[in-house]
């Protein structure tokens, strides 16, 4: 049988992909505890930490690609889990910075290995390629 129609489209499947990825990657997290949103909010809060020191919420928000009012929201579900802390910025009372917490830092690790052996399955091959590739695409947003 041809393919015709959305099957001849490469963005088709790369939703269906995400899609498939996506849903293994919540399943795997739940086990921790955690959302998919949780998790990349964390994930980048902490790298950005490590990278340039505490960073802003708005920060973490561009860096994860997630809107602002959504960060906002989960960001107070992670501090009352206490998973972070939203500490006012020395010089700029309007300014929070997020900082992970020991407890918090813990279960980043945990569930970043989760998100690395669900890459590791889905991403075989020449993983590095595809990730430039996607990531030409990404950036022309």
């Amino acid at each position: 049988m041809t393919e015709t129609g959305p099957m001849l489209s490469p963005g088709f499947w790369l939703h269906h992909a995400a899609l498939a990825w996506r849903a293994e990657l919540d399943a795997r997290l739940r086990a921790v505890g955690l959302t998919h949103t949780q998790f990349m909010l964390l994930a980048t809060a902490g790298w950005l930490s490590h990278v340039d020191g505490p960073p802003t919420q708005q920060q973490v928000a561009e860096q994860a690609g997630a809107d602002r009012m959504m960060t906002s929201k989960v960001v107070r579900t992670l501090e009352e889990r206490g998973l972070l802390t939203r500490k006012g910025d020395r010089t700029d009372a309007r300014i929070f910075r997020l900082h992970l917490t020991k407890s918090g830092r813990e279960l980043t690790d945990r569930a970043t290995a989760i998100a690395r052996a669900v890459d590791a399955e889905f991403f075989t091959g020449d993983a590095t390629a595809l990730r430039d590739r996607l990531r030409r695409l990404a950036e022309r947003r």
